[in-house]
């Protein structure tokens, strides 16, 4: 089992920068992600990274957002550069079940969840 927490949001004004961090307990040697969802709208895929540091992003946070594990100390980071209004959304860390190592950033193929942190930002 897998218990994810959240923290880092808030709110921030266009351009500005959040770090948003996830802490883990359990056996995290699987694909971790983030993925947010706004009001109305499928949750959706922002970042994932492997064991083995590979990463994807989706086009609309490339060259913005970088995700980051600390292995040792069991937590996901995603630092967020040049916000946008439309990067808006409740975000979520998101775990692969044990040994499932691809990279994906379809929420379904995650089987845990934290509970989400929310990011607000203002133009």
């Amino acid at each position: 089992q897998v218990q994810l927490v959240e923290s880092g949001g808030g709110s921030v004004q266009a351009g500005g920068s959040l770090r948003l961090s996830c802490a883990a307990s359990g056996n995290t040697d699987t694909t971790m992600g983030w993925f947010r969802q706004a009001p109305e709208k499928e949750r959706e895929g922002v970042a994932a990274i492997g064991s083995n540091g590979k990463e994807i992003y989706a086009d609309s946070v490339k060259g913005r957002f970088t995700i980051s594990r600390d292995n040792a100390a069991n937590t996901l980071y995603l630092q967020m550069n040049s916000l946008k209004p439309e990067d808006t959304a409740m975000y979520y860390c998101g775990a692969r079940g044990r040994a499932l190592w691809r990279l994906t950033l379809r929420p379904s193929e995650y089987t845990y969840w934290g509970q989400g942190t929310q990011v607000t930002v203002s133009s």
